[in-house]
């Protein structure tokens, strides 16, 4: 009965030295804060492109113009330690000013496709009446590029995380920046010893 017992109990504290997986889960607002640790979070985007579209979408070139601008993204660089995804930024920020309708956007990324349409339209498989070709697309006026850059500070069990978002809208025919900005976010984390 002993040897039973002590079967038993080794083999629970093996099995409970095992790996661990996350099982359950749940569903979150994912405007909800996020500070689970102390890496790049969707709520630190959230905070960074609210602030800079609304920033953008005050200024005289926006604001005042008669017709909505075409803007187009070129780059976004990622000058910090940690891997993030900055098409991500790209698309929440394309999203947030495009709904506004003040703002047009030229679609960077489908130029291969475009450009791959336009040949087999042309390629007689198409009628001519509603074929598209070469030399309708519209022109940029300006496009947006930005970096994001990052230092971190640790000292006994105190972290501080300090991200700075930065964009510029720049005249595409003067090469003129018309506006920049830049958004910083602080966290601050503090190590716990984690034990049984």
């Amino acid at each position: 009965m002993k040897t039973l017992v002590l079967l038993v109990l080794i083999s629970l504290s093996i099995l409970s030295c095992g790996p661990k997986a996350f099982v359950k889960g749940t569903y979150e607002d994912p405007q909800k804060e996020n500070l689970l640790n102390d890496q790049w979070s969707e709520t630190d985007m959230q905070v960074m492109v609210k602030e800079l579209v609304a920033s953008m979408l005050a200024h005289p070139v926006i604001a005042n113009a008669k017709t909505p601008p075409v803007v187009m993204f070129t780059k976004l660089k990622n000058d910090t330690s940690d891997h993030i995804d900055t098409q991500s930024i790209i698309d929440m920020m394309a999203v947030e000013l495009g709904n506004t309708g003040k703002i047009v956007f030229v679609n960077k990324e489908a130029r291969e496709d475009v450009a791959e349409e336009y040949n087999y339209q042309n390629s007689g498989m198409v009628s001519a009446e509603t074929k598209k070709g070469p030399g309708g697309q519209t022109g940029a006026d300006y496009f947006i590029d930005g970096r994001i850059a990052s230092i971190t500070q640790q000292v006994d069990k105190d972290k501080t995380v300090y991200y700075k978002l930065t964009l510029s809208l720049t005249n595409l025919q003067k090469n003129t920046k018309v506006w920049s900005n830049h958004k910083e976010i602080r966290k601050k984390f503090k190590k716990k010893t984690i034990g049984l």
